[in-house]
């Protein structure tokens, strides 16, 4: 199974989280020789002769992604400038396929079978470094779809007043006091959330998540899949935010708006799903997601040649750690799972995790003391990580079934305190992503000590917004 999704958390307990693998003796497969393909990061120099202007950001940005840069007061850049069209052109005409493309950092990822035309891709004049990222298969598993209805579950579980409000997820709520917002009117109304993940199998037909609003969905892996189809990891993710059903599951910001997107590639773990999470984070702030909550993270590929070391772990080395990075410049709030290799010879957080100015996650159990899986920190040049913690055992969830079951990982106290941090910026939308992130360290109740297990502790939004009220 994939190591980011989880190394992350597949942690679950009693169910097999992968649905697509279920149950495969039932059905129609074989395996089929398919051309063998690669794909490679292409490096651009520059973004000279580009037809777009930072004074016209309108022609390549939403406009809720433009008026949410007006709110805290920052600029259109260079970065937001996409790649020169020229440059792209001149890559299709060399025959190669386009996967994806970062502005951020001014990269592409073409396609071939022919890896001898990179010799003729290095000799381009904007061209300034080119990386392998894939390796594709010799042949693919196929297997005829199920009709994903079959699998719903006619839900035995009611509404049970005696568990109060938020039902079975009571613990995960309560615990950064995120239910007072609540009592307050802050749900998350207004607030759009992008979430990166790996597939959101049934998340448009599971009966207690059809209330929640989906503006969107885009897929990056270039799997031939809709996001629907397969990949239960990211359809739990959502629901530890958006379930509304009082008295049996109530997630921490069950009126907030959602983009599901998919970057996370099930088949293999290779370093291109880095360039897909930036890619997926570029959408995410061109729609104007306010937010945008990652269970995912990197520290060991297929090939031994794309790992980095834990001195890489700066922020500033890995492709998708410098995206990350940089989001709060553009006015998103991310946040990211640690990490759940605190068990494991790596031990340390992964790639994105130690990105700067973003929310890393780590993981306590119900009664708040840490879990031995929760990636440790520090971050190589020094700074705190985790930054703060939530309930990452025995974390409510919804199957693919449509019935609950429990979860443990650092990929499900990571969309736990998505969801709070949510409700905090609904309440103030005046305050900046920088601010909103300070703000929720500064309440932690590790504040005075943080340290490389626990980061700044578990956030009190009440707390936090009193603090940033006070401003």
């Amino acid at each position: 199974m994939k190591r980011s999704l989880l190394m992350l958390a597949l942690l679950l307990v009693g169910t097999n989280v992968y649905a697509q693998f279920e149950d495969l003796d039932d059905l129609d497969y074989r395996y089929e020789k398919v051309q063998k393909l690669y794909k490679f990061r292409v490096q651009l120099a520059d973004k000279k002769n580009s037809p777009y202007s930072v004074k016209h950001p309108e022609e390549f940005l939403s406009q809720k992604s433009i008026e949410r840069r007006k709110r805290y007061g920052l600029k259109v850049d260079q970065h937001d400038l996409p790649i020169t069209p020229a440059y792209i052109d001149g890559l299709k005409a060399l025959g190669l396929r386009i996967h994806n493309a970062s502005k951020w950092n001014n990269t592409v990822v073409v396609e071939t079978a022919d890896t001898s035309i990179l010799a003729r891709v290095r000799d381009l004049k904007y061209v300034s470094g080119v990386r392998r990222v894939w390796i594709g298969p010799d042949s693919i598993l196929k297997m005829d779809k199920v009709d994903r209805h079959k699998k719903i579950t006619a839900s035995a579980e009611e509404p049970d007043e005696t568990l109060g409000r938020y039902g079975r997820a009571k613990s995960q709520a309560q615990m950064l006091n995120v239910h007072r917002l609540h009592r307050m009117g802050y749900k998350g109304a207004g607030i759009t959330i992008g979430i990166l993940d790996g597939g959101f199998n049934n998340a448009d037909i599971i009966p207690g998540l059809r209330s929640v609003k989906i503006f969107g969905t885009k897929q990056f892996v270039d799997c031939g899949n809709d996001v629907y189809d397969e990949g239960s990891h990211g359809m739990m993710v959502l629901s530890c935010i958006a379930a509304n059903t009082p008295n049996l599951f109530v997630g921490t910001a069950p009126e907030a708006a959602f983009y599901l997107i998919q970057t996370e590639d099930g088949r293999s773990e290779q370093l291109v799903e880095e360039d897909n999470y930036c890619a997926g984070l570029e959408y995410a702030d061109s729609v104007g997601c306010d937010i945008v909550t990652a269970s995912l993270g990197y520290t060991k590929f297929d090939h031994k040649d794309q790992n980095d070391p834990y001195a890489a772990l700066d922020g500033q080395t890995a492709l998708c750690s410098k995206s990350a990075s940089l989001a709060a410049s553009r006015g998103i709030i991310v946040l990211n799972s640690a990490g759940n290799s605190g068990d494991e010879a790596w031990k340390k957080i992964g790639f994105p995790a130690d990105a700067r100015d973003i929310l890393a996650v780590g993981a306590v159990r119900s009664d708040s003391v840490n879990t031995g899986f929760s990636s440790l920190g520090y971050s190589a040049d020094g700074r705190v990580k985790p930054d703060v913690m939530a309930q990452g055992q025995a974390c409510t969830v919804y199957g693919t079934n449509g019935r609950l079951t429990k979860a443990n990982g650092t990929s499900f106290s990571c969309p736990i305190m998505c969801g709070a941090v949510a409700c905090l910026l609904q309440a103030c939308r005046d305050k900046s992503p920088v601010e909103i992130m300070d703000a929720v360290r500064r309440s932690g109740n590790n504040a005075d000590t943080p340290n490389e297990i626990f980061g700044y502790g578990i956030p009190d939004m009440q707390k936090a917004l009193d603090a940033l009220q006070k401003k």
